[in-house]
């Protein structure tokens, strides 16, 4: 899937520079199309992937100086992407966009090279304020912070993945009863 800018906006060209090529690498088609059409219209040039394979082939095509990569692809990791990234080109910022459960996977792409990751689903706005950030400015507070349940829930299931899915393991480190834990596990992530 190939998409071209089809109009430029002069307001946004002070905060993207002169290369506005933008890498976005997601497998869900509606979410990528809407995200790729809304950065055109920022001023971005747009290249869009839906696979991890896809992503990595359109950057040894062309290194692009923003990329915006979903950690979970059908196909493998995201990480991947970024370290593909970081071999034809450093100076790359790049946004992961990550999932409930995939805080701690969020953090190893952060020690890769990304400057920020966000939550899905990502508002455009956020997408390019986190693309556009200049080094040493502060990230404005979220409208809606994570709620103390969501934080408790996403360090569960970070050290549920840090203890590669076993749940007994998981369970004595985190000093939990093991079925209480499986309870939590079995339920959806609170808002």
């Amino acid at each position: 899937m190939e998409t071209t800018l089809q109009q430029s906006n002069p307001q946004n060209e002070d905060f993207i520079g002169s290369d506005p090529s933008l890498l976005i690498v997601d497998d869900d088609g509606p979410f990528l199309r809407r995200l790729a059409r809304a950065m055109e219209t920022r001023g971005f040039t747009v290249e869009a992937a839906e696979t991890v394979a896809e992503g990595i082939a359109k950057v040894r095509q062309r290194a692009p100086k923003y990329a915006v990569v979903d950690l979970r692809l059908g196909d493998g990791n995201g990480l991947d992407v970024i370290e593909t990234i970081r071999q034809f080109r450093q100076d790359t910022r790049v946004i992961v966009l990550t999932g409930y459960g995939n805080i701690a996977t969020a953090v190893t792409a952060v020690k890769l090279g990304a400057v920020d990751y966000l939550s899905k689903p990502a508002d455009a706005d956020d997408v390019f304020n986190a693309l556009t950030q200049r080094p040493g400015e502060k990230a404005d507070l979220p409208e809606n912070p994570m709620s103390a349940d969501r934080v408790r829930w996403e360090h569960i299931q970070r050290v549920y993945e840090m203890c590669e899915r076993n749940v007994s393991e998981t369970a004595r480190r985190l000093n939990m009863h093991r079925r209480t834990l499986q309870r939590i596990l079995a339920k959806r992530a609170p808002k």
